[in-house]
């Protein structure tokens, strides 16, 4: 064998042991045994160039055994993966014996037939028929779920299963080696970029499917929090208020103002806590009404002017509502927490299709230190748990301008 073809079958080894390096990364990474099989059917099929860069320089009866020992069980090894990638097939010691059986069948056409043509065919139809089936599978696995990996990796090794029988069947006995080598490394490429598009599209369609489902657990978190608020406020309202209530009237009849005056302020925090916990407003009035009563009672707490422009029609769906008022709510407190404004500004309108919210302030603004907190994460997490979207920017008058857009179909 000449330079020329020696250093395009090393070229080729390299490729392919750089594929099984692929396919070892993967196994490392996922834990899928098919990635470990085809990291060691492409170790394998390396050897076997060797072994056929070894035959073709030497022309000994054992080089060529080993090459077609070694072809047989790349072949086979291909086979399995192809078979725990479609079917998930288990491993089983019964397998054993088909690897044995190669080896017999290598030695049958190589020490007894001893004929080069039957030996090749042989394991030529072998690795065609193992490699158009393993892109067969690739081919069904991209009809059932749409994939480019899976279209790049069925064309590839269909093309590879055909060019498999280049060898034995359209060229003499070690001619073409540059040709057959080019046509090789072309698709081993191939398979490379087709397994990793692949995995990546199946990475991408998994955390497809985890956004999917967090979002499903983030609504479900959501109204287990709101009922669990509702609770928490009516046993403040109707056990610890009446409790309360009745107390400072017993104290009022006994003359110890003094007493029912701190009694009196303690009722008022627990109904400022029962309000803000669930606003009774909001499931008696409305949305309008209820946000009207928070500003109100936020103005007189921090002191801060707030100028509201509210759509006052009824009939919001329960979910919009709520998701609305809460975003009010946290951006609200964000306000008097963190802004160092004097003045904000509330507007609620209602669309055809959506309902929109915008608090903004005259504060420092995203400029002034504002950072992701729990209120700001709560607020994106509900507006995106109700199908609407939250932006945060620079308001016209300086501060921070916080816009909620709802669909209304997300009450239903």
């Amino acid at each position: 064998m000449t330079y020329e073809p020696a250093v395009a079958l090393l070229f080729q080894m390299l490729c392919t042991l750089a594929l099984a390096a692929v396919h070892l990364g993967l196994w490392r990474q996922r834990r899928q045994p098919f990635h470990a099989t085809w990291a060691a059917a492409w170790v394998v099929y390396a050897v076997r160039i060797a072994l056929i860069a070894a035959y073709l320089q030497q022309r000994e009866i054992g080089w060529l055994f080993a090459h077609q020992v070694v072809t047989l069980w790349s072949g086979l090894l291909l086979l399995w993966a192809a078979l725990q990638f479609a079917l998930g097939a288990r491993w089983r010691p019964v397998f054993l014996a088909v690897p044995a059986i190669a080896v017999g069948w290598a030695a049958f056409t190589v020490f007894v037939v001893h004929d080069m043509a039957t030996a090749g065919l042989s394991s030529a139809l072998l690795l065609s028929a193992v490699t158009l089936g393993t892109g067969l599978v690739f081919w069904r696995r991209n009809q059932i779920a749409r994939s480019t990996g899976a279209r790049v990796l069925a064309w590839a090794f269909l093309l590879w299963g055909l060019h498999h029988l280049d060898y034995p069947l359209l060229r003499a006995q070690g001619s073409g080696v540059l040709l057959g080598v080019f046509m090789d490394v072309t698709l081993l490429v191939l398979v490379a970029v087709g397994t990793l598009t692949l995995v990546l599209g199946d990475e991408r369609t998994a955390l497809a499917q985890r956004t999917v489902e967090l979002e499903h657990l983030s609504g479900l978190l959501l109204r287990a929090q709101e009922e669990e608020r509702r609770r928490i406020a009516r046993e403040l309202h109707d056990e610890a208020g009446q409790t309360l209530t009745a107390l400072k009237i017993q104290l009022d009849l006994e003359g110890r103002r003094d007493v029912s005056a701190h009694v009196a302020e303690v009722l008022g925090r627990i109904r400022d806590v029962s309000e803000l916990l669930r606003p009774r407003a909001l499931d008696d009035l409305g949305l309008a009404p209820a946000l009207r009563a928070h500003v109100e009672d936020f103005s007189r707490r921090t002191r801060i002017e707030v100028s509201l422009e509210l759509d006052e029609s009824t009939g919001w769906p329960p979910e919009v509502a709520l998701t609305l008022y809460r975003v009010a709510q946290e951006a609200l407190t964000n306000v008097a927490r963190h802004s160092g404004a004097r003045h904000a500004w509330v507007r609620l309108a209602r669309r055809r299709d959506e309902g929109r919210l915008v608090v903004e302030d005259d504060g420092r603004g995203m400029l002034g230190g504002l950072e992701p907190n729990l209120g700001l994460l709560g607020m994106r997490e509900r507006v995106g748990a109700a199908g609407g979207t939250l932006k945060l920017e620079t308001a016209g008058a300086g501060g921070l301008r916080v816009e909620a857009l709802v669909p209304l179909g997300s009450g239903a």
